[in-house]
């Protein structure tokens, strides 16, 4: 059995390894938008923000798993409309952002926005997912946040058991209509953790 353990953060040099997690996890959900996958990798590599990351490394200290959140105060995946059309040209960000933009989720102030969670494909069915979102509800504590809350996609039923295993409620499905064909999933449910402060 791997062993592993959980940190804050990622250096410079793991940026390219954190954006290429990313991009496993969700290639499927904005492929459309966002690929190829070196150009989208080359996007995530500059706009993630090591402070809103929870890292799991295995005991050479290879990174191999990170959970990102969302606060008030800033985001895993941050950026604005510059980086896209630094990486897209303006011509394809007109059509990308009003895409892009429709996938952002409104933050009350109480709330930690779980920004994704993502584990290297060869570590996965060790824990690592459980350990992340461990980590995810501690840091909403450490915080003094009320909830943390996340979206789950119909196409990742792995995950909506996990959440559902961690004390995750679900609320209403939100359909997506005739944009699931752009986006690759029908609908997402936003699940919430109360956190006992």
């Amino acid at each position: 059995m791997t062993e592993f353990s959980i940190s804050k953060g990622f250096s410079n040099a793991e940026r390219e390894t954190v954006a290429r997690l990313y991009w496993q996890a969700f290639s499927t959900k904005l492929g459309l938008l966002l690929g190829p996958d070196t150009r989208a990798i080359s996007l995530f590599a500059q706009i993630i923000t090591p402070e809103f990351a929870l890292t799991a490394r295995d005991t050479a200290g290879t990174l191999i798993g990170v959970a990102g959140f969302k606060t008030a105060h800033g985001a895993l995946t941050g950026g604005g409309l510059r980086d896209v059309v630094q990486h897209y040209g303006w011509l394809n960000t007109l059509w990308k952002a009003p895409l892009l933009a429709l996938l952002e989720r409104d933050l009350a102030e109480d709330t930690l926005l779980m920004d994704g969670i993502c584990v290297e494909s060869s570590a996965r069915g060790l824990g690592i997912g459980t350990a992340l979102l461990d980590a995810i509800k501690a840091e909403a504590q450490t915080r003094n946040l009320a909830q943390v809350r996340l979206d789950v996609i119909d196409i990742n039923p792995r995950a909506r058991a996990l959440y559902e295993r961690e004390g995750f409620v679900a609320g209403p499905v939100r359909s997506l209509g005739p944009l699931r064909l752009i986006f690759g999933f029908s609908n997402a449910t936003p699940m919430t953790w109360a956190n006992k402060l």
